[in-house]
Formats: structure tokens, C-alpha cells, sequence
């Protein structure tokens, strides 16, 4: 029974409507996302403007995969990218998110909405792990970028701000940078698990 509805789930996953559906809900994501980071780009030295939005640029990568995937295409550089940096910020925020109620209390409607969009990030990523079809190296470049932006952020201080929390922000980067390298691994799983499914 539980194969029977696995099969359903990844045939509604794999349909080309529902791959349209979530193209379009990630593509409206991206914009609110980049919209969001409205205020801090404004503050932000226009060098770093690259690595200051990183939940709209993780979604961007997504819609890019996405669209890739409506049109029989694999990018698989920029599959790699959507794959470590959904996971990766996606849980990033939950976890931000959550420290704030605890830290200063209540977050309110729209710090639940975030919690909410953020997990379905991550989410998605999981289940489109049948779909991916990235190498060691995409995995490499799409680390080091990772690795990259993670000393933009935790040296030069760009990281999203949270001000309830930025007390924290040594902490917040040592455990950040082990959640990069946890993604990081997860895809090499990923390089793995698609080469066993291909050996049968």
C-alpha cells in the first residue's frame, strides 16, 4: 500500500502541469524574496549584492531546474545549486526564525508564513531527488560558491539581518557553515544514489 501511494506522489510530482504549478509559485517566491531584501540591499555595498538574498537566489535556481525539467532539459550546474541551497537556507530560516520567537518572543503571522515557505524549500528539494542529474563537479562548484558566500557573510557581515538575534552571529555562523557542509554531503548522496538507480 505505501508503494502504491509512493507511485502516485511521484507520478502528480513528475506530471508537466504540476511541474508549470510549481514553476510559477517559485517564480512569484523568487520576486517577493528579492523584494524582501529590498531594504538591506539598499544598506549594502553593491559588491556583496550577489550574496545578500539568499533565499530568493535559492529559489531563483529552483525555477531555472524547474523550468529546465518542463522542457525535457537538465541544467545540471544550476540543479546543484537548487538543490544545496534549498536545503540550506530553507532550514536556515526555519531555525532563525524559531530562535527569534524563543529568544524575544512571539514572531507574529508573517514569521510563521517564513517558517512555512522556508521548510517547503527545503521540502521540495527532497522530493525532486529522482529528477536530479548533477556531477561531482557541478557539486564542487556549487560548494565552493556555498563555502564562498558563507565567508561574505559571516566576515564581511552580510549575513539576512535578524536583529533579535545578532548577538549570536559568531554562533550562527559555526553552525551555519556545518549545515552548508551537511547540504554539501546530502548532494554527494544524491551523485551516489543516481548511479546505483542506473547500475539496475
Amino acid at each position: 500500500m505505501v508503494s502504491l501511494y509512493l507511485s502516485v506522489l511521484r507520478t502528480i510530482l513528475d506530471h508537466k502541469l504540476f511541474l508549470i504549478v510549481l514553476f510559477i509559485v517559485n517564480v512569484f517566491g523568487t520576486i517577493y524574496g528579492y523584494y524582501w531584501y529590498g531594504s538591506q540591499l539598499e544598506i549594502t555595498e553593491p559588491k556583496f549584492w550577489l550574496f545578500v538574498p539568499d533565499s530568493p537566489t535559492a529559489s531563483l535556481f529552483f525555477s531555472i531546474a524547474l523550468f529546465g525539467w518542463i522542457i525535457g532539459k537538465h541544467f545540471r550546474l544550476i540543479e546543484a545549486f537548487a538543490f544545496i541551497s534549498l536545503i540550506k537556507y530553507g532550514l536556515w530560516a526555519v531555525g532563525m526564525n524559531i530562535w527569534s520567537e524563543i529568544e524575544t518572543g512571539p514572531i507574529g503571522p508573517i514569521g510563521w508564513m517564513l517558517v512555512a515557505s522556508h521548510f517547503a524549500m527545503a521540502v521540495q528539494a527532497v522530493l525532486y531527488i529522482p529528477k536530479y542529474r548533477f556531477r561531482w563537479i557541478h557539486v564542487l562548484i556549487a560548494a565552493i560558491f556555498t563555502l564562498h558566500n558563507e565567508m561574505i557573510d559571516y566576515v564581511y557581515g552580510q549575513m539576512p539581518i535578524y536583529r533579535s538575534i545578532e548577538q549570536h552571529a559568531q554562533l550562527i555562523g559555526y553552525l551555519t557553515f556545518w549545515l552548508s557542509i551537511c547540504c554539501i554531503l546530502a548532494a554527494i548522496a544524491v551523485i551516489k544514489k543516481t548511479k546505483e538507480s542506473k547500475a539496475y
